[in-house]
């Protein structure tokens, strides 16, 4: 019973659950990107160069056996992730930053310590 109840203890911490959030959004998000790539970025930016290269979709652009035009949507969904993610990290940055800047003032134990001190030196 005791592993049971470790793996237990381990599944439901909350870093577990965490990064199972994380996982799913990711994955949705990651959809989303490939269809603003596929339906709307390619249609508008790739159009002349696919009519030029007489080709209807990027998987038609193929210098030889090698699809280069999967590798062009693909590099233009990571760049767009990537992007994403940097602003992401840092606005969690900068909120940090925010949260350190203001100091904490002094513990009840500080503020009983320094009226014992004050008291010790006035007599």
């Amino acid at each position: 019973m005791g592993f049971i109840k470790d793996f237990k203890d381990f599944a439901l911490k909350g870093n577990v659950v965490d990064l199972a959030v994380a996982v799913i959004i990711g994955g949705a998000f990651g959809a989303i990107v490939s269809s603003l790539v596929d339906d709307v970025i390619t249609p508008l930016l790739l159009t002349p160069a696919l009519k030029a290269a007489n080709a209807e979709n990027l998987d038609q652009l193929t210098w030889g056996a090698v699809k280069y035009g999967k590798f062009l949507s693909a590099i233009i969904k990571f760049v767009i992730i990537a992007f994403i993610l940097f602003i992401i990290i840092r606005a969690m940055k900068s909120l940090q930053k925010k949260e350190a800047a203001t100091p904490a003032g002094p513990s009840s134990t500080d503020k009983l310590l320094m009226e014992i001190r004050d008291e010790l030196k006035k007599q």
